[in-house]
């Protein structure tokens, strides 16, 4: 619902606007405040509210209220942000199932197709060439690059996946010009994945930052040899589990796998098949 406050806010009459501010400084007491308190905090009419609410696509302030309560609620802490304590097997799937949805299309809408761009290319450049391709995560983070290595090595690069802190450090040090270093990271200030970025710049490496984009990890991708994959969402790290920020990750290596695997060409086609072909005969059932 914010966001699609956000969107309209420019095409609001100035008194809408009001509104909308107001909204957006502070969605929840906004759901919970009378019309006459409302209108004089935006020193607008209570009509005005009302208008506000159907120019966003609600049927009045009721409507718009009773959807934004349900928007701004908190969730449960430590656990995910879009249940309830009491909500069924069935709310639990739906709020879930939708929250994830959501914060994909958002994604979808918001991804820098030019930053993918430079990240592909990089990428791609140094498997022709067979240079080295890291992946740095820690936590939940260091999963994902297990997997990002887990997709790529399949196309025949020369790569790896760490999650200790230590390696990370001796790994980046003998990273060298056009070598890539992919580092993930949902708060992007994890000291240890600072610390290897710094040294693989300093080392020449082209560095491809997976993390929030407001995060001091994402200041560091300021070079031309920096690229910034940023991340954002609505789940905060320091009181949720890594749900929706796990699969935004996870797509991101998707679309740079994706991305490579088409730069590389159909020569790579034989190989994938035969990979298929092979892990079929592991299967004993069926």
């Amino acid at each position: 619902m914010l966001e699609r406050v956000k969107a309209a806010l420019p095409a609001l009459p100035p008194a809408e606007q009001r509104v909308a501010k107001l909204l957006l400084a502070d969605a929840r007491s906004f759901a919970s405040l009378p019309v006459s308190e409302l209108a004089d905090r935006a020193h607008v009419s209570k009509p005005t509210v009302v208008r506000f609410c159907r120019s966003v696509g609600y049927d009045g302030l009721a409507d718009f209220k009773l959807k934004l309560a349900g928007s701004v609620n908190e969730g449960v802490p430590f656990v995910h942000r879009a249940v309830d304590e009491d909500d069924k097997p069935s709310d639990i799937i739906v709020k879930v199932v939708d929250n994830a949805v959501a914060a994909l299309l958002h994604y979808r809408n918001d991804a820098a197709s030019h930053a993918f761009e430079r990240a592909i290319d990089a990428l791609a450049e140094s498997a022709r060439h067979g240079r080295r391709i890291e992946f740095y995560g820690v936590g939940n983070s260091g999963i994902v690059a297990q997997d990002a290595q887990h997709k790529f090595f399949r196309l025949g690069v020369n790569t790896v996946a760490t999650s200790d802190g230590h390696v990370q450090l001796m790994s980046a040090t003998m990273l060298q010009p056009g070598d890539c270093a992919v580092i993930i990271s949902n708060s992007g200030r994890s000291r240890d994945l600072l610390d290897a970025a710094e040294i693989a710049r300093k080392k020449g490496a082209t560095i491809i930052i997976i993390t929030a984009s407001a995060s001091p990890l994402a200041q560091l991708a300021l070079g031309p040899s920096q690229i910034l994959l940023a991340v954002d969402h609505p789940e905060d790290f320091d009181r949720y589990s890594p749900m929706v920020s796990r699969l935004l990750h996870l797509i991101a290596v998707d679309i740079l796998t994706t991305g490579v695997a088409l730069r590389l060409g159909q020569h790579l086609r034989p190989v994938l098949q035969e990979i298929k072909k092979n892990l079929r005969a592991k299967r004993y059932a069926g």
